[in-house]
């Protein structure tokens, strides 16, 4: 069975590969509430998928995660302990950056500026930042646009330039919010085979969020899903699941496997704005 929020308990860190817990969190905002007891883990080298519609709480728990939002009640534990708010430890990449076409900014720079964000003043030129920075642009790819300025690069190439920014500090966890919302289906699944092959290599936790989980069922360990701010964790088979759904949304959801697939379909009567996706029409989730 999927950990639900209702359900967590705490655990011993002390000999744990968990990087990151968030141990029943809560957050109302405005008098909503946004976040309602969620509870689940991610650990080393693990790539997991947040999967929730507009208004489910995806960015608001990222949010936490960062230590940008404080939550009414429970709390965030990276790798045991309780998180700091400047911490190199947590690697995060925005869902929305705006990049002007005339800003006189290389790939290569803004990966650089990945490594000082702990630090005041301009960075000093060195044989060995470069070294770091060139390391980085191979990793995600993206030499070949290195002196490319950030503005002019295809949203596919941005998204490299953003990873690499996060990871040059070598966290342990990344966290990305809707990295695919603005990709092309070739573009996203080329993000996410790199996303993938980086969590392995280098054992980082990734924690991904999107609206839905067909592009990341081939990679994805497990999968947090979100409706109306409570959470259902676990695999894909255990959390996608009539029953769980059911639970979770608080109205019957019907889940179909046919031919390979899983399709997730809200009963005639439903009516949250976190049911389906932003053109109304259930969501259809591939099964490798």
């Amino acid at each position: 069975m999927p950990r639900t929020s209702a359900a967590r308990t705490p655990r011993d860190h002390a000999d744990t590969a968990e990087v990151l817990e968030v141990d029943h969190v809560s957050v109302s905002l405005g008098g909503r509430q946004i976040l309602d007891n969620v509870s689940f883990t991610v650990g080393a080298g693990e790539f997991t998928g947040l999967i929730g519609s507009n208004g489910a709480g995806k960015t608001t728990l990222l949010r936490v995660i960062l230590g940008l939002q404080h939550p009414g009640a429970g709390r965030v534990l990276l790798s045991g302990r309780a998180r700091r708010r400047r911490t190199a430890s947590v690697g995060y990449v925005p869902q929305k950056v705006l990049l002007d076409p005339d800003t006189p900014m290389r790939a290569r720079d803004l990966v650089g500026l990945g490594l000082d964000g702990q630090r005041f003043g301009m960075p000093l030129p060195s044989a060995t930042r470069r070294a770091k920075v060139d390391e980085m642009l191979k990793a995600v790819d993206a030499e070949r646009f290195a002196d490319a300025r950030i503005g002019n690069l295809s949203g596919g190439e941005q998204q490299r330039v953003l990873i690499a920014h996060a990871l040059i500090a070598r966290p342990r966890l990344l966290l990305l919010d809707e990295p695919l919302a603005n990709l092309d289906l070739r573009s996203g699944q080329e993000i996410i085979a790199l996303l993938h092959g980086i969590a392995v290599e280098h054992r980082i936790a990734i924690l991904l969020s999107a609206h839905e989980m067909n592009a990341l069922l081939p990679v994805m360990n497990r999968v947090v899903y979100l409706a109306g701010g409570r959470a259902a964790a676990g695999t894909t088979d255990e959390v996608v699941r009539s029953d769980v759904l059911t639970g979770l949304y608080g109205h019957h959801v019907d889940v179909l496997r046919v031919h390979g697939r899983v399709i997730v379909v809200a009963g005639p009567q439903f009516e949250s704005d976190d049911a389906s996706e932003p053109d109304g029409h259930d969501p259809i989730i591939h099964v490798s």
